[in-house]
């Protein structure tokens, strides 16, 4: 990075070697004439800044509701998915079994027909 030697017209510019900064313009605003008088009461803002508070934390409590909601749902679903994966597990336990009494079937029968073909010959 480089130094620059360039300075805002807004606000001074601050210089660090190997790094320049550059500040955010610096804006000045003449207040108008008597605008003591037209800012609005303590009172006044104070219950506004309330009610935005208020507000904001209804927003927030029917978001987390939502929120709830849709974790229920999901907790639903999940629950759904795993007894379905519990059936097909114990469906493939099944299968597994089948498919092992078959194979020692098979082997049985080979072994009955090597020996029927040995005592033909």
């Amino acid at each position: 990075m480089t130094t620059s030697k360039a300075t805002s017209p807004l606000a001074p510019s601050i210089e660090v070697p190997g790094a320049t900064i550059i500040p955010f313009p610096v804006l000045k605003r003449a207040a108008p004439a008597g605008a003591a008088n037209q800012r609005p009461p303590v009172d006044e803002r104070l219950a506004r800044a309330l009610a935005n508070l208020t507000a904001a934390v209804e927003e927030q409590r029917s978001a987390v509701k939502n929120w709830q909601g849709a974790i229920s749902e999901l907790k639903t679903s999940t629950a759904g998915l795993r007894d379905g994966l519990v059936r097909y597990q114990a469906s493939l336990g099944d299968l597994a079994d089948g498919v092992s009494k078959l194979g020692s079937r098979a082997r049985s029968l080979q072994k009955w027909a090597e020996k029927a073909e040995a005592a033909s010959t």
